[in-house]
């Protein structure tokens, strides 16, 4: 038996074929619809073999004297929701957390934010687009109106200059990075900026070395010269912008003489950048973590709209502003409203027609209190927060400076996990509940250029686990909640009711169509590119950006650069893919990328052993001597538990996202 399913890993949402004997998944082969266009990258053709692994979890479990022991599934969601209520009565709703997962489905992702909003009553709910892409959110609302990809993924094969900024594309979205390479066969330009050369680099015909965290002064510099040569688009700036004139102000400060200084790309290829993004007749940018982990990661993301808008690159084919989800389901969490500060669809919190609607629909009216984010709900564990229901995330491994997460968790009255593997979080939890895996329920992804598609079951769930939407129903059941869902169509039905947005979108229709929100109703056919006629917001908005250095730079202590990011081979915090004997086989070790420069100076010879320390903590790995990064920055990968990046990183925070910066921090490095 063969069942088409959605990929589980990046945004990409390639479509999978599972092949399915005596109800084990023994294989999987490409969907030949969907983006991925019979293609899958590596952890696609493997992404069955973490299913069956023995390390699954298949029954709940309940820690007595530091020691888990099996329940019943009554016994624990009884557990659950006594203390749970124990909590709210004596702290009130807002005490309770809940951290909701870009790796489960829409349908999931509604059930959790509906628990907290509509059974506990609090808007402490969020998940880790906050620690990877709400910047994106927040910056491109701001400039744009929405703040999703604005064009779909065919379109870059249409593109004439393709400009990659902070995304390692051909690692992390491998099917993307092939139209890209499919559009520089055909004749299209492409510009990459990054401080660690990525394999794309290959087929660029500009490559901008940055430093990290200089990517405002980069992209202003490059604005300085598009205004300066009159290579920007004054009728659309005139007609379809808004705050050009203070926006130019600031702009014309940026001088590249001036900021080959800070970013330390040579002033004329700034120039060579800049001329060849400006006088393209259709221009594509793409970005990702590289430049939304920042404390400036709004800034960076406005900045990216302004050049967009700047030459009219917005609103056709082969143009946009498109952030590359990393998860495969950080959009949908975000649309459905697994944010403190959205109710589904983007819609306001506050606003009276929308709660109206919400509590006509849910039979109870939402919470109005300002919900806390992820970060912020982690630093007042103990304090403000008392329990944490946590659902598919590992913020042990995940989240930054993970000796404070530790000691955060820890003060807890009560901490709740649901997943699929006993995780780094888990081991700290009281309860641990047992989900399916993608292949053993049904319901939903949204890819990153917002297009919904199909999750179906093609296994019986495991042992004893559930899919999380029965759970999270079940809990709110027993916490007085008694309406009640059959099936995730259900869900998603009343996701399309709540969200303008997902008007138009039922499992029905997904079964022939090819979906991307905005899609308001049955007749709608969905929006394949954004803001074609108008902006979301109306006219679209210029911000005057300043830059602004990372929050922690080298110094004499600790004189190299630290950024993080994932491998073609592993993903997140390699709960699953570390348990695919495919992709260990290709690497299972960490390691650090050092310059040659660097190696010599401190006398570090390549695969040698090394420590690497923060003000926050301190690793032990491989070295790895390359000059695919710049001297004065060294690349660890985030993915192993044993040599925890996110040990060294700083949490310091974008004041306007709350996204911390991962991806600078300043670190020294010896021989062990």
């Amino acid at each position: 038996m063969i069942v088409t399913t959605t990929c589980i890993y990046c945004g990409v949402g390639c479509h999978l074929d599972l092949h399915i004997r005596n109800g084990i998944v023994i294989a999987v082969t490409p969907g030949k619809r969907g983006p991925g266009e019979g293609k899958l990258c590596i952890k696609g053709w493997s992404a069955h073999e973490f299913i069956h692994h023995p390390d699954r979890l298949k029954m709940p479990l309940i820690k007595e004297n530091d020691t888990f022991r099996e329940a019943t599934w009554e016994e624990a969601l009884d557990l659950i929701a006594f203390r749970l209520n124990e909590i709210k009565a004596k702290n009130g709703p807002d005490s309770l957390g809940f951290f909701s997962s870009a790796k489960a489905t829409n349908e999931d992702n509604y059930m959790m934010q509906k628990l907290a909003r509509a059974v506990i009553g609090t808007n402490n709910v969020d998940h880790c687009a906050r620690l990877c892409h709400a910047s994106t959110v927040t910056g491109l609302v701001a400039a744009f109106g929405s703040g999703a990809m604005t064009n779909s993924q065919e379109d870059v094969e249409e593109s004439d200059v393709i400009f990659i900024t902070g995304s390692n594309t051909s690692e992390q979205h491998p099917l993307i990075a092939r139209r890209m390479i499919n559009a520089v066969k055909r004749g299209a330009k492409m510009i990459i900026a990054d401080p660690r050369e990525i394999d794309l680099s290959e087929y660029a015909d500009i490559y901008l070395q940055q430093h990290p965290g200089s990517d405002v002064a980069l992209l202003n510099a490059m604005m300085y010269v598009i205004l300066t040569e009159n290579l920007h688009d004054q009728k659309f700036i005139d007609e379809r912008t808004e705050g050009f004139s203070e926006f130019k102000e600031a702009v014309m400060q940026y001088a590249p003489e001036k900021v080959e200084e800070i970013t330390g790309v040579p002033a004329e290829k700034i120039r060579e950048a800049a001329r060849l993004y400006g006088s393209a007749d259709k221009a594509s940018l793409f970005f990702s973590m590289g430049i939304t982990q920042h404390t400036t990661g709004v800034d960076n993301v406005m900045s990216t709209a302004n050049l967009a808008m700047l030459t009219g690159n917005v609103g056709k084919p082969g143009t946009g502003v498109n952030p590359l989800r990393g998860q495969n389901n950080v959009q949908g969490a975000c649309d459905v409203a697994a944010l403190p500060n959205y109710l589904p669809g983007y819609q306001s919190t506050t606003s009276p027609e929308v709660r109206a609607q919400v509590k006509e629909i849910w039979g109870v009216e939402p919470p109005l209190n300002k919900g806390l984010t992820l970060t912020e709900m982690m630093n007042t564990c103990g304090d403000d927060i008392k329990g944490i229901f946590v659902m598919g995330e590992n913020p042990m491994i995940s989240d930054p400076d993970l000796n404070h997460v530790e000691e955060q968790l820890k003060k807890l009255d009560f901490l709740v996990v649901i997943d699929i593997f006993m995780s780094e979080t888990a081991m700290l939890a009281d309860v641990v509940l047992p989900a399916c895996s993608f292949a053993e329920k049904e319901g939903t992804f949204t890819a990153t250029d917002r297009r919904v598609q199909r999750v179906r079951k093609a296994i019986e769930p495991l042992g004893g686990s559930m899919p999380d939407w029965w759970i999270i129903q079940e809990l709110g059941e027993r916490l007085g909640y008694e309406r009640r869902f059959s099936e995730p169509s259900e869900i998603m039905d009343e996701l399309a009711k709540m969200a303008p947005l997902y008007g138009g979108i039922s499992h029905k229709r997904l079964e022939s169509e090819d979906l991307r929100w905005p899609c308001r109703d049955s007749g709608d056919p969905g929006t394949h590119i954004l803001h074609q006629e108008r902006f979301s917001r109306g006219k679209g908005r210029f911000h005057a950006i300043e830059y602004r250095a990372p929050a922690e730079v080298p110094d004499e202590e600790y004189p190299y650069i630290l950024t993080t990011g994932r491998l073609l081979f592993h993903w997140h915090t390699g709960t699953m893919t570390r348990r695919s004997q495919t992709l260990t086989d290709q690497v299972n070790q960490a390691f650090m990328e050092i310059n040659p420069v660097d190696a010599e100076t401190l006398g570090i010879v390549d695969q040698e052993t090394v420590n690497v320390a923060s003000r926050r903590g301190e690793i032990e790995l491989k070295a790895q001597v390359t000059d695919r990064i710049k001297p004065g920055t060294v690349f660890i990968p985030f993915h192993y538990a044993e040599a925890a990046a996110n040990k060294l990183t700083n949490n310091a925070l974008d004041p306007k996202a709350k996204i911390p910066e991962y991806k600078v921090c300043a670190v020294k490095i010896r021989k062990t």
